[in-house]
Parts: C-alpha cells; sequence; structure tokens
C-alpha cells in the first residue's frame, strides 16, 4: 500500500512538473524573438491580431549614418517619414557624425549609452570589436520576425560574416564589391610597340622591358612603385594578408589557410628578390622610388610613365578620368586574380547595419529597413533621392540620369549620402566603376570565379606582441622594402640580414600568435 501510494504520488509530481514545463515553453513562445526573453518593446510586438508585428503604437527611430547629408537630405527624409508613417506608423530621426573625426564620434555612440535604434556598420568602423564588446544587439532571433524579405535574401555567407561568437550583430549590405590589385598600364604602347598580351608575370615583364628599350626617356613605373612590386609579389604567388596589419606573415594560399608562415623565408621569397634585382637594374623603376612621393599615374598623363598600381574600381576611375584629360590614351587593365584565378569580394559587412544596444526600438527598426532594402520606392528616394529633382529614370527604365531640371543649373548637386549599409544589388541603378565600359566584364569575371573572404574577418590587436610587431615592422621598413625593390647591391648578402634582423626582432613570436589566434577562429567558423 505504501508503494502503491508512493507510485501515485510521483505520478502526480511528474504530471505537475510536465504542467510547469509546458506553461513555461508556451510563455517562452510568446516572447516572440526577444534574444533575452525579456518583455519586447511596445514598437513591434509579434502577437498582433493578424499575427503580424504590431504597429498600433506610432514610434520615431533614431538612425545615425557616417559622413554628411546632402543640402536637401532634411526633404528626402521628410518625403520618407510620410511613406513609414502611413505604412509603419513610424518616423525616423536621421542623423550624421560628419567626416571631422567621425571615429571618436561613432565611438562615443556606442559607448555613451546613448539611445540609438540602428546605426552604419562596418569592418572599418571596427565591427568586429564593438560586437564582440557587446555594444551591438543580437539579431539571430529578431530577423525571421521583424525582417523576414532580407532574412530569406540575404546569402548565407553574408550571414555567417556578420556573426561573431555565434551571433548575427549586424545586416549586411547585399552589394558584393570586387576590389581585387591589378596594374592598368598603356595599352596603345603596347600595340604600338607589337609587346605580347599581358597575361602572365613574363608578359608583364616583358611588355616593361619592350616599354624601356623603345622609350628610353620613359620610366615604366615612374614614381614610388612600392604598392605596385609589392602586390604583384603577393598575388603570384597566392599568399594571403592575414591577421590585418601583420607584416611579412601571411597565409601560403587559400587552400591552406592555417599554413601561415613568414614569406621572407621561403625559397619564392629568395627567387622574388633576385627577379627583382634585374627588373630595378633595367630601370623598370627610380633608384628613389622608395622615397619619392610621386603618384605613377601622374607620370602616365605626362607621357613619362606605363603602368600603375589600382584595385579593380579604382582602375575604372582612373581609366574615366584619363579618357577626360587625356582622351588619346588608351589603357588596358591586368588584374592579379588572373594569376590564381579566384576573387574574393569584400566583406558584406563593410557596409552594413546594426542596432546598439540601447536600442529602445529594435523591432521596428528592423521592420523599417526590411521595407528600405527591398521596397524600391523607397530604396529610390532614401538612395537616390527625389526623382525629378535629383534624378530622372533613363530610357532603359532602370538606370538613373541627372534629371532636366540639372541642365544649366549650377545650384543641382547629385543626391549622394552614406548609404551603403542599405545597398542591395537587384534594387540598384547605378553601375560599381560607373563609366568605365571595361567593368562589366570584368565584373563577371570576378564573379566567377568568387570564393568567400576568409582572411579579411581574422583581426587581430598584436597586444601580446606588440613589441615584437613594432621591431619587425622597423626592419621590414629598413632591411625588407630594399630588397624587395632590388635597390640593393648584394641581393644574397641583403636577404641574408634581413632574415637575421628578422628573427633577432622576434618573426617568429609572431607567427606563433598568429597562426594560433587564427586558427581559433577558423575553428569557430569551421574552415579547414
Amino acid at each position: 500500500m505504501h508503494n502503491k501510494r508512493t507510485k501515485v504520488s510521483y505520478f502526480l509530481t511528474a504530471l505537475l512538473l510536465l504542467a510547469v514545463f509546458l506553461s513555461a515553453c508556451t510563455n517562452k513562445a510568446n516572447e516572440g524573438s526577444n534574444p533575452k526573453g525579456e518583455a519586447s518593446p511596445s514598437s513591434g510586438n509579434a502577437g498582433g491580431p493578424s499575427g503580424k508585428p504590431d504597429t498600433s503604437k506610432k514610434v520615431e527611430l533614431v538612425w545615425y549614418l557616417l559622413g554628411d547629408p546632402h543640402p536637401d537630405t532634411e526633404k528626402v527624409v521628410a518625403e520618407w517619414n510620410k511613406m513609414l508613417e502611413k505604412e509603419l506608423n513610424t518616423t525616423v530621426k536621421l542623423n550624421f557624425t560628419s567626416w571631422n573625426d567621425w571615429q571618436t564620434k561613432y565611438n562615443l555612440l556606442l559607448t555613451s549609452g546613448e539611445k540609438i535604434d540602428m546605426i552604419f556598420a562596418s569592418t572599418w568602423a571596427d565591427y568586429y570589436k564593438f560586437a564582440s564588446q557587446g555594444a551591438f544587439m543580437p539579431l539571430d532571433e529578431l530577423l525571421p520576425v521583424y525582417a523576414p524579405e532580407t532574412w530569406s535574401k540575404v546569402p548565407k555567407q553574408d550571414w555567417v560574416e556578420a556573426t561573431v561568437k555565434g551571433k548575427i550583430y549586424a545586416v549586411p549590405a547585399t552589394y558584393p564589391e570586387y576590389t581585387p590589385d591589378g596594374l592598368v598600364y598603356r595599352e596603345d604602347w603596347r600595340k604600338e610597340l607589337g609587346l605580347p598580351e599581358i597575361t602572365d608575370l613574363d608578359s608583364l615583364e616583358a611588355y616593361l622591358d619592350g616599354v624601356k628599350k623603345a622609350k628610353p626617356d620613359v620610366t615604366p613605373i615612374n614614381g614610388k612603385a612600392w604598392n605596385e612590386a609589392y602586390t604583384l609579389f603577393k598575388a603570384y604567388h597566392g599568399y594571403e594578408q592575414i591577421g590585418g596589419d601583420s607584416g611579412v606573415v601571411v597565409a601560403r594560399s587559400y587552400d591552406t589557410p592555417r599554413d601561415i608562415i613568414a614569406y621572407p623565408f621561403t625559397d619564392e621569397f629568395e627567387a622574388w628578390v633576385k627577379r627583382m634585382k634585374t627588373w630595378a637594374d633595367k630601370g623598370f623603376w627610380t633608384s628613389d622610388s622608395l622615397s619619392s612621393q610621386k603618384e605613377a599615374g601622374d607620370a602616365i598623363r605626362t607621357g613619362n610613365g606605363a603602368v600603375y598600381w589600382r584595385n579593380a574600381p579604382g582602375a575604372g576611375g582612373f581609366i574615366v578620368g584619363l579618357k577626360e584629360t587625356n582622351p588619346e590614351i588608351e589603357m588596358g587593365y591586368f588584374p592579379f586574380t588572373r594569376f590564381h584565378h579566384y576573387a574574393m569580394p569584400t566583406l558584406s559587412v563593410n557596409n552594413a547595419m546594426a542596432i546598439p544596444k540601447s536600442a529602445a526600438n529594435p523591432e521596428r527598426s528592423l521592420m523599417v529597413l526590411d521595407k528600405l532594402r527591398n521596397d524600391p520606392k523607397h530604396y529610390d528616394l532614401m538612395t537616390y533621392g527625389i526623382e525629378g529633382t535629383h534624378y530622372s529614370i533613363a530610357e532603359d527604365g532602370k538606370s538613373i540620369v541627372p534629371p532636366a531640371s540639372a541642365k544649366n543649373n549650377k545650384d543641382w548637386k547629385k543626391y549622394d549620402i552614406a548609404s551603403w549599409g542599405w545597398r542591395i544589388e537587384s534594387n540598384s541603378r547605378e553601375k560599381q566603376a560607373s563609366g568605365w565600359e571595361g567593368f562589366d566584364k570584368l565584373l563577371e569575371e570576378f564573379k566567377s570565379i568568387s570564393k568567400p573572404n576568409i582572411f579579411a574577418p581574422v583581426l587581430l590587436d598584436y597586444k601580446p606582441v606588440k613589441s615584437q610587431q613594432a621591431a619587425v615592422n622597423q626592419v621590414f621598413q629598413q632591411y625588407g622594402q630594399p630588397l624587395m625593390m632590388g635597390l640593393v647591391p648584394d641581393v644574397d648578402k641583403a636577404l641574408e640580414v634581413f632574415r637575421k634582423q628578422l628573427k633577432a626582432a622576434g618573426v617568429d613570436d609572431i607567427v606563433e600568435y598568429v597562426k594560433t589566434e587564427a586558427n581559433k577562429h577558423f575553428d569557430e567558423k569551421g574552415i579547414n
């Protein structure tokens, strides 16, 4: 009898615990997507009568962008607020940091506790650091509820890049940008002299040599040639910069990201500096190249140079500008991606929008961002301004052109603000590297060989090896740069001294630090 009562008692206790558990689960489900399980702010609860987020309470959101407003931004935002008030019972107060000391202001905004509902975020504005420190609100549970279209359309890789310590802290722009290094060069001279097309390192050397021999008064890379030589070296060997400013430390290749080395100790480096000695002796650049402040591009304009380092969008800007000042010059472009046959886009969180932890209305902010990114009426207005005032639609029905009112109007100014955070390629009406007819074809080439950028998120502070890093950087500048530019009398001797000095400066400690920290990141991201 005692055992029977005990079993019944256990059974009733179990039922009671089950009821409590189910009640807790129900309460948890009713909490919507609030990541902390707290009552969601009333600006956008998911429990409206229609099952949609509740917008019955009118709110004004506080947003911040970097940079400066356009003279007409107030008018544009007023028109936007009319749309938002009607559709989401919301208005936005749009603030700007200005470009004057923006970093100090940005840091203060995120550390002062000021009530901000959304802010521009970027890797170059320390997104990963601020996310790691808890400055932003995690969005994993909020996004599917309050920004469902964005949640479904943003590529998985972009969400991975926005993830820090297992949580998403920003909505990345869906506007892939490719900025690989490369060289612009005098294509008209190549044709004139019957030189081979530039397809690899040997044909590039043949081009430089041919120009120098045929035009002795021309220095092919005339001015400071360090960027041309250094980026060429890394790209040719497939070395990938890792850990930010790590000096001579690289990943040996994209396929072996954990194989982290100091490249001056490789056979490839030894062969390279010997080749660069021959280039310097042939006069491909000047003996004062490392101290020169002259841009090689300026020498092209004056007919005294042939080659200039530019990334792909920069090449487009240079070529378009040259057509205006020197229409007789024909330029070509060789992207270094053709050495290793892949292209990495810039990180999607180079341009993004995040919600600070102080936000009063995170749900409504995501609803507005979802509308801004995906509704062409909202996107066009906030990106390009007011139609008829700031732009008109071109005959193709998609791209934009200056409006008729801009003609002979000295006060007209293209509408341009830091709208990069919500850019989405499918809605964009402007081409990247606008005006360069060769960029569309180049962009398709990059997309066809695109691989995720697995290196840029590995950002290190180097505090544990701060003194070694400073010493290595000094050695690199004093011994490494002249060696890599072929500006030394004896390459073998200079290489021996460079390597010895690097060891004494503590380069091995830096390699070990970068390797350890990078592997932690790769482990977290599942990268082999």
